[in-house]
C-alpha cells in the first residue's frame, strides 16, 4: 500500500512530543461525540485518549501494520476497533459523529480523502502543521496545506469550513461541517 507523501514516522517518544494532545482533544471538544473515526492512527497517540473519552466505539485506520498493533496494544481494554487500509482508496465502512483527519491532508488527493471522511457523516476535524513558524518536524512546506486551501478542498468536497483553532506550538485546527 502506498503512504501519504512525506509522511514517514519518527521514534514514539518524540512523535508524542510534538502534539499538546489534551490541548487539541479540548479545543474540538471530543469528549461530545459518540463514534469516532480516525484517519491514520500512528502509536495511537490521539487514539488511545479519544478512546478514553467518547462514548462510543473508535474506528482507526492506518496502513502500515506494525501502527495499529501498537495502538491496539496500547488501546487494550478501550473500544476500539483498529483496521489496517488505504483510507486514501477505500471507504471507512462505518457511519459515524467525527472524522479526524490529523496532519493528512498533505496526500496526493485531498478533496477525494474529505469526501471519504464526509461519507462516515459527522463532522471532520482537521489538523495541521502550521506554516508561519518553524515546526520540528512535518511535511515539506510547500506541500502543508494551508487554512483557506483546506477550506477550498472542504467545499469541493461538500463540507462548510468553521473558524481556524489555534493549537500551539506547530499546529492549527478546522471543524468541518456536512454542507
Amino acid at each position: 500500500m502506498p503512504e501519504i507523501r512525506d509522511s514517514g514516522m519518527p521514534g514514539e517518544a518524540y512523535w508524542e512530543s510534538l502534539f499538546d494532545v489534551p490541548l487539541v482533544l479540548s479545543r474540538f471538544d471530543i469528549g461530545r461525540y459518540r463514534d469516532v473515526a480516525e484517519l491514520g492512527c500512528g502509536y495511537g497517540t490521539f487514539s488511545i485518549p479519544i478512546a478514553k473519552i467518547i462514548r462510543g466505539t473508535l474506528y482507526t485506520y492506518d496502513i502500515d501494520p506494525a501502527m495499529v498493533a501498537r495502538t491496539l496494544q496500547r488501546g487494550a481494554g478501550l473500544r476500539i476497533v483498529a483496521n489496517v487500509r488505504d483510507v486514501t482508496q477505500h471507504d471507512l465502512g462505518v457511519m459515524v459523529d467525527a472524522t479526524l483527519l490529523f496532519n493528512i491532508l498533505h496526500c496526493e488527493q485531498p478533496v477525494e480523502l474529505l469526501q471519504r471522511a464526509a461519507a462516515a457523516g459527522g463532522e471532520v476535524l482537521v489538523t495541521h502543521w502550521k506554516h508561519d513558524v518553524e515546526t520540528p518536524r512535518g511535511p515539506a512546506p510547500d506541500i502543508r496545506p494551508r487554512p483557506d486551501q483546506i477550506a477550498a478542498w472542504a467545499s469541493e468536497a461538500g463540507l462548510k469550513s468553521g473558524d481556524v483553532i489555534d493549537l500551539p506550538p506547530w499546529h492549527y485546527g478546522i471543524a468541518l461541517k456536512q454542507a
